[in-house]
């Protein structure tokens, strides 16, 4: 493994409709070009963003949609050894809490579409989000509409030809107030 390799941080956004359904965004850009993930982006590190103001600038960017921090639930870290053989990244994954309307189109790093939650492993996702990210975020579902999400935090070493993962915490899903639609 190369150590030289650079070290990103970055934030995933997870946004439910009311009819739970999942936003996702099918790149036609680096990384993971023609595949969906959740929308989300670098932090701005030059002006000292936090992961959660960076998660509510790109759902602001890619969704149109101002989402108070209040709620934004830190639902994961992720970190991650030589994706792609092309640097390292640290992910904050946030669940947006309650529920968003917000239109599937296009925009400058793909399209944003709806998908329902036992549809997500029929699409195009990059491996490690399809076989690790997305069933700790099943894992970690809320039990009820009101409820809080668990929480995650996993390391995926992809470096030597492989992918090798571990569970450094878990927290189960709690109960919360449910938050009204955006």
């Amino acid at each position: 493994m190369d150590p030289a390799l650079p070290y990103k941080l970055a934030c995933l956004c997870d946004l439910r409709d009311e009819k739970g359904r999942v936003l996702l965004l099918r790149r036609k850009r680096s990384p993971n070009l023609g595949l969906c993930s959740p929308i989300g982006g670098k932090l701005d590190m030059h002006t000292g963003e936090s992961p959660a103001q960076c998660a509510r600038r790109e759902i602001m960017e890619e969704a149109g949609i101002d989402i108070p921090l209040d709620r934004l639930h830190l639902g994961g870290l992720i970190s991650e050894t030589a994706f792609e053989g092309k640097g390292h990244w640290l992910l904050f994954y946030y669940r947006v809490l309650g529920t968003v309307k917000v239109e599937a189109k296009e925009i400058p790093e793909g399209t944003l579409e709806w998908h329902e939650p036992d549809a997500i492993d029929g699409l195009e996702l990059p491996d490690t989000d399809r076989e690790i990210i997305w069933p700790m975020i099943r894992r970690h579902e809320p039990p009820r509409p009101g409820a809080r999400p668990g929480f995650f935090a996993i390391h995926i070493d992809c470096s030597e030809g492989g992918v090798r993962w571990t569970v450094h915490q878990e927290l189960p899903p709690t109960p919360s107030v449910a938050r009204t639609p955006l």
